[in-house]
């Protein structure tokens, strides 16, 4: 299977800030994020993957410090690196430009994330009141794929400048004569990601991708999406067996189901409550201050009436609508959302946590992971040093890289999973 890492503050937890020991001091410190990737590569992962936003983050606690583009490209080896672009606020030169550099410099090992942007404080920072609505935002990230994909293309690897040639794109967001003054590069072009979850950003994933990082908090709806992705690729002429999906995974991993579970409620209890209903409101466009933390939660509208970030959104209605146990409370719903949002989320021994990544990939439901470790790097280390193995012994990933660049790393392909 595919493994990437979700590199994101001290840990994806809204509370892994306040945890003792936590490197909350280091977020500004390269080596702490050099580090990590190091501890990635040593588990043999894909890539190494950095978020990345245009203001303050919404969400509790420290997030993103340093911008993705440069951040890890002195510190691995074998490693792919994945950066976040904006398609609302970059340009399609700057793009290309930067990713091609990046490829050049790490020996084919790029990739960039294709994000639409999803708050107004973003947009303000850029001369907008606010962002564009969605359907304008995906159109814009259509036609920014297109031109960066042509100018990554403009200049033959090998060949003199003069056999570059001009991309000459002329659209209703962009005008790009090109050519780019970078050749191609090592892996021909940096991988594309995508994250779509709503109607046009899964249309875009599947046109475009070649890896996708999804939302998922159970195994079924991690199935129809990976299902309703391949049949779009299909339709849109590409192999869907080229397209590899990655649903994002938290994991508490302990030596017993109860030392896991331990750690999860630690973290737990250390969550800001105010902070925490401030993100939740973020998440479901209204204001949650007021709701009774004991009270069941509330009536939400249907998917089809919220205009915010349709992913997480959808992740907590199946969230209020799975529950084993009846309706949850608010309480309920932070400590599920605290980590990762409302990703899937794993808890217990090394042995249970690779049965469950197991049971996923088998049952077609992801083609590997997105990993959100909880706390860094404590939760990287688990299941580098504790999960990975098992992993290996079962044959379900690899021992050592086969490839040298992301690209290659990616077409390793799992032969465990159902179509």
């Amino acid at each position: 299977m595919h493994l990437n890492l979700f590199a994101h503050g001290c840990g994806h937890h809204s509370a892994a800030w306040r945890a003792p020991g936590s490197a909350v001091d280091r977020l500004g410190d390269v080596t702490w994020w050099e580090d990590l990737a190091r501890t990635a590569e040593r588990g043999r992962f894909d890539a190494v993957f950095l978020a990345d936003g245009q203001a303050l983050s919404p969400t509790p606690g420290p997030s993103w410090f340093l911008e993705p583009v440069t951040a890890l490209t002195r510190a691995t080896t074998r490693i792919g690196l994945v950066s976040t672009i904006s398609s609302t606020f970059w340009d399609p030169f700057h793009t290309a430009r930067l990713s091609a550099s990046l490829d050049h410099i790490s020996g084919g090992r790029a990739g960039i994330n294709v994000v639409t942007s999803m708050t107004d404080a973003e947009a303000r920072n850029h001369g907008m009141d606010r962002l564009p609505d969605h359907e304008e935002r995906y159109a814009r990230a259509a036609e920014f794929i297109g031109a960066v994909t042509a100018l990554w293309e403009s200049w033959p690897a090998g060949s003199p400048p003069t056999a570059a040639v001009p991309v000459d794109h002329h659209g209703h967001f962009f005008d790009v004569d090109g050519p780019l003054n970078i050749p191609a590069t090592p892996q021909g072009h940096p991988v594309l990601f995508q994250a779509g979850a709503s109607e046009p950003g899964r249309d875009l994933a599947a046109r475009y991708a070649e890896g996708v990082y999804a939302v998922a908090w159970d195994l079924d709806s991690a199935r129809d999406y990976r299902m309703d992705l391949r049949r779009r690729a299909a339709e849109y002429g590409r192999d869907p067996d080229n397209l590899v999906i990655m649903p994002g995974l938290v994991t508490f991993v302990g030596a017993t189901e109860e030392e896991a579970r331990a750690k999860q409620r630690e973290l737990n209890e250390l969550l800001p409550v105010a902070d925490s209903l401030r993100q939740l409101s973020f998440f479901v466009g209204r204001d949650t201050a007021g709701w009774a933390l004991d009270e069941p939660v509330p009536d939400l509208p249907p998917l089809a009436e919220f205009t915010g970030p349709a992913g997480r959104y959808a992740t907590i209605l199946r969230i209020l609508a799975s529950s084993p146990n009846g309706r949850p409370t608010v309480r309920d719903l932070l400590g599920y959302l605290a980590a990762g949002g409302g990703h899937a989320t794993f808890v217990g021994t090394p042995e249970q946590i690779a049965d469950e990544m197991e049971r996923w990939v088998v049952n077609g439901a992801a083609d590997g992971f997105n990993l959100m470790p909880p706390t860094l790097p404590g939760g990287l280390d688990d299941v580098v040093d504790l999960v990975v193995p098992v992993l290996q012994e079962r044959g379900l990933f690899r021992r050592e890289y086969t490839a040298d660049t992301l690209r290659g790393h990616l077409t390793s392909r799992c032969r465990h999973h159902a179509a």
